[in-house]
């Protein structure tokens, strides 16, 4: 079974690119064309049919979604709920992130509540089976992190963030520049870093790299390079450690591209905003234009309880500048495991912050906002909540305050300024305005 890489550089459209293209409004040869040089990814197992969702150049910004058990909190209907949810809401992608529970089981109900293309960390799933069966996640060996991987990509998993580019070189940046502000903060990356000084050995995962690109391509599994080393602080951004796991990333990509398996590499985690764009321009630069899934962004570290504003803010950024795929945060970041109410709030910021930097990078796509800016000047109330975003919270704000006039709101009663200026100007809109 070839890749949809594959297919695309022998000419072949396939159905996939098709419903890709007509969703983004693209043509299915421009989609064919970015899959061929692997600057658009089409997270899509064989195993399993879920959403076509096209990641990359060209295409709007998506947004993904994170749940999943902790060893505190297991409850995989709860997380089935919150699979549901995030799609309800809009989410493009999610990523099952259990570590806690049965986790094969875990994985599998999320799988059968969603129509999204699902992504794991396998090194999550690897350092729980060796935690358990040795009491130490230091005892893993190579044929149980393979054999973890293989396991996924049988279920239907879409995408995988993989930890290939820490190694020891990687390490050393680590040591040299004295550690970090702000800690490691990758669950999968900290275990890894822990493994190879533990063990006095290389990174599996990067050492035997062409084994875990057949192992995905086999089943047209989106390899997307995890930074491990990302920084978990603005102070430690753009340090040695992090940029050098990109370098190694942005290379490995190439290498998984040349052997025809789709991929991604990912971004930060916590940098400022003034960081943003040079990040992205470095991650392009380097991997020649591979989709970038960025985690967040946070452009600070005292928002706790309202980090999901604090993600909007790096988020809208890193899509004007060219982020392909957004994972959400929730306002229980670095507090709580979320819940659904989390989630839900989660992914409608980041969609939010998502369509800000899409209508900054591609400016032909405005016709919304006229239409809402029509609208509201002429109070359409029924279409104004068809157009928006999250029209039906809109809609029962405006029914939970109730306006004297039908036609205006609350906040300006009779003064309304919409209903004082159309007065003067409702002749010029008439005889060719701007109706």
């Amino acid at each position: 079974m070839s890749t949809q890489m594959e297919f695309a550089r022998q000419g072949i459209i396939t159905k996939e690119m098709i419903t890709v293209a007509h969703a983004e409004g693209v043509t299915d040869e421009y989609v064919r064309d970015m899959i061929s040089t692997g600057k658009v990814v089409i997270p899509n197992n064989t195993n399993r049919k879920s959403r076509m969702v096209g990641i990359g150049k060209g295409l709007r910004t998506k947004v993904n979604a994170s749940i999943g058990t902790s060893s505190d909190i297991i409850d995989i209907e709860a997380e089935c709920r919150k699979a549901r949810i995030a799609e309800e809401e809009g989410a493009d992608t999610l990523m099952e992130l259990s570590v806690g529970g049965d986790l094969d089981m875990v994985r599998r109900e999320v799988l059968k509540s969603t129509n999204l293309p699902v992504g794991t960390v396998p090194l999550y799933q690897a350092f729980c089976e060796a935690s358990k069966k040795y009491h130490d996640p230091n005892r893993l060996t190579e044929e149980m992190l393979f054999e973890v991987i293989e396991r996924q990509c049988q279920d239907g998993i879409a995408f995988m963030a993989i930890h290939c580019g820490i190694n020891l070189y990687t390490i050393e940046r680590l040591k040299k520049q004295g550690y970090r502000y702000g800690g490691l903060v990758s669950k999968g990356g900290a275990s890894m870093v822990g493994w190879m000084l533990a063990n006095n050995r290389e990174n599996p995962l990067y050492e035997k790299f062409d084994r875990v690109v057949d192992i995905l391509k086999k089943h047209d599994v989106v390899l997307s390079l995890g930074n491990g080393l990302r920084a978990g602080a603005i102070h430690d951004s753009s340090d040695r450690a992090q940029i050098q796991e990109l370098v190694i990333n942005c290379e490995l990509s190439d290498i998984g591209r040349q052997m025809g398996c789709q991929m991604m590499v990912e971004g930060p985690g916590h940098i400022p905003l003034d960081e943003i764009e040079a990040n992205i321009i470095l991650q392009k630069r380097m991997s020649n234009d591979a989709p970038y899934y960025m985690l967040g962004p946070l452009p600070t570290d005292i928002g706790a309880g309202y980090d999901h504003i604090t993600a909007a803010i790096g988020a809208a950024s890193s899509a004007r500048f060219g982020a392909d795929l957004i994972c959400y945060i929730t306002p229980a970041e670095h507090i709580a495991l979320p819940d659904e109410a989390d989630v839900r709030e989660g992914v409608r910021a980041t969609r939010l912050a998502a369509h800000i930097g899409d209508i900054s990078k591609y400016k032909d796509r405005r016709e919304r906002e006229m239409a809402m800016s029509k609208a509201r000047r002429e109070r359409r109330w029924d279409e104004q909540f068809s157009i928006g975003l999250f029209g039906d919270e809109a809609r029962k704000i405006r029914a939970s305050r109730t306006p004297e006039k039908d036609d205006t709101c609350t906040m300006c009663g009779s003064f309304c300024a919409l209903d004082n200026g159309n007065k003067y100007f409702v002749e010029d809109l008439q005889a060719g305005g701007k109706a």
